[in-house]
């Protein structure tokens, strides 16, 4: 099985999309934002060398195992105690998004989805950690998945569906999280590993 396949997206300039005309939702999709050369080694060097771990979550009054591995970085007075301090290749990748949207972020979140079978429900990010209106980068790494969004109390409005592909970048922004959902499905498919990094502005109080 071929790790990358979309081949295709490494042959031209980055595009980026920012014509989702729904309500509350403001994205910034590129793809080729990390270019298939330099995809392939961040791609390799995080997953062999991150420390990553299994985690508890609460699920109908109960803990439940996460469907995916996960690495918690940033500074230990932004992001609290459990952070693990900043990579060169975290950095990079840090001062690059900040370069292309204008932003800060001090943490980055780190999810490992396995194969098919890992995913991510139903969920918006909590407010009391990253604040109302948030910003949340994502780089992605590896195998493509769909990610899907969903508006919270307006059912008419139609689900969106995005391939993350190999080295694409997005940005929730604005009212997004406020408003919509997303998640990542499982799939039976035979699938190679994914690796999501998800840059934050995080409240040290809260951590």
């Amino acid at each position: 099985m071929t790790l990358f396949t979309d081949t295709e997206l490494f042959t031209s300039g980055s595009e980026c999309n920012k014509t989702f005309n729904l309500p509350d939702l403001e994205l910034m999709h590129i793809n080729n934002f990390i270019g298939k050369e330099e995809a392939d080694a961040y791609y390799h060097a995080l997953l062999h060398t991150t420390p990553w771990k299994q985690y508890q979550m609460p699920m109908y009054d109960k803990l439940v195992t996460a469907p995916r591995m996960i690495a918690w970085y940033g500074e230990k007075e932004d992001a609290g105690d459990s952070a693990l301090p900043w990579t060169p290749e975290l950095l990079a990748l840090r001062f690059k998004i900040e370069k292309q949207t204008g932003l800060e972020f001090n943490a980055v979140l780190l999810n490992l989805y396995r194969n098919g079978n890992d995913s991510v429900a139903w969920h918006s990010d909590k407010e009391h950690k990253i604040g109302k209106n948030p910003n949340i980068a994502s780089v992605i790494f590896g195998q493509t998945r769909p990610f899907r969004l969903r508006h919270k109390t307006n059912k008419a409005i139609p689900q969106v569906e995005i391939p993350l592909h190999h080295g694409s970048f997005l940005l929730m922004s604005g009212t997004t999280n406020t408003h919509w959902e997303h998640h990542i499905p499982k799939s039976s498919k035979e699938m190679l590993p994914r690796i999501n990094l998800t840059f934050r502005q995080v409240r040290l109080q809260s951590i």
